[in-house]
């Protein structure tokens, strides 16, 4: 209605009345900026691509469903991601954009930072900082559903991240921003030591892989980011003023985790029927320990290029 209010208006009032959509948008559901919501195909693409992970395919779906449902949410949905190489943080993340955005992960509302490509210099931290708070403000203002996706957190300079606080805590207000139906993501590979200690104790015992527990895992992870120098979250008020939802573990894949993803990639090729490629590339991966070899070193990070080798 306000874009065909805006039309008829065009010559004398247009530029004042789309400001005024714009804000609307960011307070409103009913419009459009690109959201799109498919619950269902988001769950159905985690627990059928993302291989050896019950705890993510568990917690962001359960995390996301209970966010959307809430009209008025009192803080945004932060999500921060962790494990070794290759285990599907990046691949969650993408998913979360492709199933929440009509336009996938090409729409203007998702933004995606890496560290080294976005943040290289650590002495220019406070005019990230800077750039970084305005880019966000002026985003929400924009779309109230924004994603934004930040990549490589063990790389980001230390306190950059913390210029979000005002944006991720339920008490906070910030003008003309409608910042609570936003969703943060970060990837980070810091705590990998402490998840991949679980996995491995776990196995060793014998005990189904099911068995390992968020609550295991989740305050070892957040005080590893913590208290890592070098760790984006190093004593990032963030974490200590627990404004993230869920840290998310990914565990560490075992031989047939990366040969369901060798197996997901030859049939989206055409190529289903390759079991000996399948055989191959399984064999070709490194695994650890070295006494069990229990674990691949790179996860399913390597496997196209290893399919061209043997294909």
């Amino acid at each position: 209605m306000l874009a065909a209010l805006c039309i008829l208006v065009l010559l004398s009032f247009c530029p004042a009345l789309c400001v005024f959509q714009k804000l609307y948008c960011s307070f409103s559901d009913s419009c459009d900026c690109d959201f799109r919501p498919n619950i269902r195909d988001l769950e159905w693409d985690i627990y059928k691509n993302v291989f050896g992970q019950h705890l993510v395919q568990d917690i962001v779906s359960e995390e996301v469903v209970k966010f959307l449902q809430n009209k008025n949410p009192d803080r945004p949905l932060v999500l921060s991601f962790h494990g070794s190489s290759g285990t599907g943080k990046t691949l969650v993340s993408s998913m979360l954009g492709t199933h929440l955005f009509a336009s996938a992960m090409s729409s203007p509302y998702v933004h995606q930072f890496v560290a080294t490509l976005h943040f290289p210099v650590p002495h220019r931290v406070q005019q990230y900082r800077r750039e970084l708070k305005s880019w966000v403000q002026g985003n929400l203002t924009e779309c109230a559903h924004s994603i934004f996706i930040f990549d490589e957190m063990e790389r980001m300079p230390a306190g950059l991240v913390d210029v979000l606080e005002p944006f991720l805590g339920p008490s906070h207000v910030v003008f003309y921003t409608n910042y609570r139906k936003a969703v943060y993501v970060f990837i980070s590979s810091t705590g990998e030591e402490v998840i991949n200690r679980a996995a491995l104790e776990n196995r060793q015992s014998g005990q189904e892989r099911e068995a390992i527990a968020l609550a295991d895992l989740e305050d070892a992870i957040a005080q590893a980011a913590y208290n890592n120098h070098t760790s984006g979250f190093f004593q990032s008020s963030i974490i200590q003023q627990k404004l993230i939802t869920r840290f998310v573990p990914f565990l560490p894949l075992s031989r047939r985790h990366v040969e369901r993803c060798v197996l997901s990639q030859l049939c989206q090729r055409g190529h289903c029927g390759r079991s000996d490629v399948v055989d191959a590339v399984g064999r070709d991966v490194a695994f650890h320990p070295v006494q069990g070899q229990y674990f691949s070193t790179t996860g399913c990070k390597a496997v196209s290029a290893k399919i061209d080798l043997f294909l």
